[in-house]
């Protein structure tokens, strides 16, 4: 790994955050156009989550990993950016992440980076200082609380596939997939390219969200035949698809051992009677769509609004940048559209990074076409309004520090604590490792009164991704940054 520039050295041209499809694509485009690149990135290879994969699938002799789409796009991407790297235009970090990013008074970034793990020795902790940056951090999945999802074995969708696409095997011989979204789709069929079952796909709608909007589908053909595959390859494993239902508890003592599937209303509310238990389930994946990952974005103090999900997302131009000159933002930061149109607004992005106009032409295309299919598929699958009526008093919302429901509840009612802040601070809902990413949203909610809000309040989502330090660091790490009279955020290389 090449030595990231420190505070106190000339800014370099352009940072890119994150090496996903977006991130992928603006890099190639800012080394296409001239500008040296600094590409940073949590995982070890390139790829982000969509791409995700293990070490042997990155050889030029390994064929395209049957559960992956787009392959071809990833490799003409990477080979791009490893003969950019080469020739000395691009400089790779893996496995760091940027905590903090901070936008200077008279112009000009500095990217606070620090490796991933500490198990390998001291979290040194170093600053690079860019004139641009392309931000791309992706989403994580959208969770909501159920009675049993702390038990070993319960698990994102997201989190199903990945560790497919890593490991090359299930982590269940029978799955159990549920949530809402086409995602769920894609993740079960990823189960049964390993050959293990999928017990069933519990879809919270009915579907029929999708036609005052299925002529946008038209406008992206590969999302048509993606579904279609999908359909196809469970209609052969027969593969139940409940629509109208949802997981409504998870049973067992060690692990999973059973789940129970009830029928909702078009609320979400559980019709009565309508349940029933699934047996022999060792793991289930939920998955109620994705949240954008904010914190960076928050940090600039650039402009966010509400997403078609609820989700909070920044405000870009046509040219991918924000409210903050030379921020530019590309993939699922301004809404989740999915990885063909993360890539095209990753070239938008980076071109007009690179100071060499808004994009092709077809790029711009495209990103609006996939922009009008994700507000059709947000449309169709939205959250259940009803779903704090699966919640009981002892089910666990935030799961880093086991607070319950009823705590939740008594500190929303009781107290009179009407926004996820002031539940935070009497309960600690949200104050554990994962700062509020898992249960950040169902904070939103619960927090407002009304599970009826799922729909998306802006400052509630504004506080709940509100984090001073992206990722967590050592105190340890933070003093020995700002010894011998250093100045915070001006971090050297140690």
């Amino acid at each position: 790994m090449a030595e990231p520039m420190t505070a106190g050295t000339a800014p370099i041209g352009a940072v890119v955050i994150g090496a996903g499809p977006a991130g992928l694509a603006a890099a190639a485009e800012l080394v296409r156009a001239g500008t040296h690149v600094t590409l940073v990135d949590g995982s070890p290879r390139f790829g982000g989550q969509y791409w995700r994969h293990g070490a042997a699938d990155d050889s030029p002799s390994a064929p395209s990993p049957r559960w992956h789409h787009g392959w071809s796009t990833y490799r003409e991407l990477r080979d791009t950016l490893l003969g950019a790297e080469h020739a000395g235009h691009l400089t790779h970090l893996p496995s760091t992440h940027v905590w903090a990013l901070d936008h200077g008074h008279a112009g000009g970034f500095d990217v606070h980076v620090a490796p991933t793990s500490e198990a390998v020795g001291p979290q040194d902790l170093c600053t690079i200082a860019a004139e641009r940056v392309v931000l791309c951090p992706g989403a994580y999945d959208r969770q909501l609380p159920v009675p049993g999802w702390t038990l070993p074995g319960v698990m994102s969708a997201g989190s199903v596939q990945a560790f497919i696409k890593t490991q090359r095997r299930s982590p269940g011989q029978r799955v159990l997939l549920a949530g809402t979204g086409p995602f769920l789709m894609a993740a079960a069929a990823t189960v049964l390219q390993t050959g293990a079952r999928v017990a069933a796909i519990c879809e919270s709608t009915d579907l029929t969200g999708w036609l005052p909007g299925g002529a946008s589908a038209a406008l992206v053909p590969s999302k048509i035949t993606e579904g279609a595959q999908y359909t196809s390859l469970l209609a052969r494993h027969r593969v139940p698809f409940l629509r109208r239902h949802a997981v409504t508890e998870i049973r067992g003592e060690d692990r999973v051992r059973a789940v129970e599937v009830s029928r909702v209303d078009a609320a979400g509310a559980v019709v009565a009677g309508s349940a029933r238990v699934l047996d022999d389930i060792d793991v289930v994946g939920l998955g109620w769509g994705f949240v954008p990952q904010t914190e960076l974005l928050m940090q600039t103090g650039a402009e966010t609004r509400l997403d078609g999900d609820g989700s909070l997302v920044g405000v870009v131009d046509g040219s991918q940048e924000s409210s903050i000159p030379g921020l530019f933002l590309a993939g699922e930061i301004t809404g989740v559209t999915g990885a063909a149109g993360a890539v095209a607004e990753g070239r938008v992005a980076g071109r007009a990074a690179a100071q060499s106009g808004t994009g092709r032409r077809r790029d711009a295309a495209a990103r609006a076409r996939h922009r009008t299919f994700a507000g059709a598929m947000h449309h169709a699958h939205p959250v259940p309004r009803r779903w704090e009526d699966w919640m009981r008093d002892e089910t666990v919302v935030c799961r880093c520090e086991e607070v319950t429901y009823e705590e939740v509840t008594t500190a929303r009612d009781d107290l009179a604590l009407a926004d996820p802040r002031s539940v935070k601070g009497s309960t600690r809902a949200g104050m554990g490792m994962c700062q509020g990413r898992i249960c950040g949203f169902a904070m939103a909610c619960l927090s407002s009164q009304s599970a009826a809000r799922s729909d998306g309040d802006h400052a509630a989502a504004r506080q709940v991704s509100n984090r001073p330090f992206a990722m967590p660091l050592s105190l340890g790490a933070l003093a020995a940054e700002h010894t011998d009279g250093e100045q915070p955020g001006s971090a050297s290389s140690r």
